[in-house]
């Protein structure tokens, strides 16, 4: 079959493979003039690789997803790691013990990290909300120690929105980690491409199948000239928003060089309840690159507004639940055009579960 794919991000990449690899011809275009969405990166003149759209780490436990990847790239095996600001004090996060130790006294921590071991395995998440449901009222204290310190206000700025518009259950779901793991996700497989994502993705449309075309806007004529239409750009974009626009926050990246050999002592650090931004990335840590300058960046979260900036995060509400199911209303009156990733199904997709849903999909 002749399929086109509107979309060049990791969605649309991997299935360009997968489909070329079952012997059918595929064209690939994108309105960008790079592969790779918003997981775009290079290398500066100092052999940093800098993410262009933010901090990207790849992480999994989805061993067909690594293995998949795994053929177009060696991976750089970066365990990832985060601090934020918290009371004066760079802490890991999420919460653990060694986070507890470095905030409270002694006498407090101690007593905490018991009763954390009193109620819950050891080395396992626990969501905030049952802490806040414990009957200790320690645990409860803990809770709302961590909501105030880590959660709450770090939302307000991420997601433009005020404290008493926060969902409970969202809130819940953030998780204290019961023992000394400072890494930020404790999958299986974890890593950077070595010699970047660019590069990784490059390979991967590297093949006699798949035809490239950057800089070039979708246009629904084209579908004529396909047997079918894979659309992994905005499901409302493709219809002309007849129905209304589906929100999304956006990120606004202020990046700076350096002339030293290290600007902080993490690759992320979270500004949970100082200044307007949320954090700081330090790409030349992703690779354990030697260099004297550094580049980082502030990430800003701000409003999306078409034609000014990028979408990354949907807003997930019922309202916005709502749309996106009238809208997959008119999408099944369409018959050779089927929508995915993260803007075709509204919804975040960390980037192994985007190429799940690819290997997943039958076609």
């Amino acid at each position: 079959m002749n399929f086109l794919i509107v979309g060049c991000g990791i969605t649309g990449i991997s299935l360009a493979r997968k489909l070329a690899e079952s012997s059918h011809s595929v064209t690939v275009i994108d309105s960008r003039d790079h592969i790779g969405g918003n997981c775009f990166d290079y290398f500066d003149a100092n052999g940093i690789d800098i993410h262009k759209y933010g901090t990207h780490i790849f992480h999994t436990d989805n061993e067909d997803v690594w293995r998949f990847l795994s053929r177009f790239t060696q991976w750089y095996p970066y365990q990832h790691e985060v601090k934020a600001l918290v009371d004066g004090q760079l802490v890991p996060i999420p919460f653990n013990f060694n986070t507890i130790e470095q905030l409270f006294p002694a006498q407090m921590a101690n007593r905490f990290i018991g009763a954390l071991l009193d109620e819950f395995a050891f080395n396992k998440k626990i969501p905030m909300l049952q802490l806040r449901e414990s009957q200790s009222k320690d645990l409860r204290f803990l809770a709302e120690y961590v909501y105030e310190k880590v959660f709450l206000h770090y939302t307000v700025k991420q997601w433009g929105v005020k404290p008493d518009d926060l969902d409970p259950l969202v809130t819940g779901r953030v998780p204290v980690f019961i023992g000394r793991d400072n890494r930020y996700f404790q999958a299986k497989y974890q890593g950077i491409p070595l010699r970047g994502y660019t590069e990784m993705f490059r390979r991967m449309l590297e093949h006699t199948n798949i035809n490239l075309e950057l800089s070039k806007p979708f246009d629904r004529n084209y579908l004529d000239k396909f047997d079918r239409c894979f659309y992994t750009g905005p499901i409302d974009e493709f219809f002309n928003y007849q129905l209304g626009e589906l929100p999304y926050r956006s990120l606004k990246f202020n990046f700076l060089t350096f002339n030293r050999p290290y600007f902080q002592c993490n690759s992320v650090v979270n500004y949970p309840n100082n200044y307007d931004f949320t954090r700081i990335g330090e790409y030349k840590y992703f690779l354990n690159i030697r260099s004297p300058s550094t580049v980082v960046s502030y990430e800003y979260p701000e409003e999306f507004v078409r034609g000014e900036n990028e979408r990354y995060y949907p807003v997930i509400n019922d309202k916005n639940r709502t749309l996106y199911q009238d809208y997959l209303k008119l999408a099944s009156r369409e018959k050779n055009v089927a929508f995915l990733g993260r803007l075709g199904d509204y919804k975040y997709y960390d980037m192994d579960q985007a190429v799940a849903r690819v290997l997943e999909l039958h076609v």
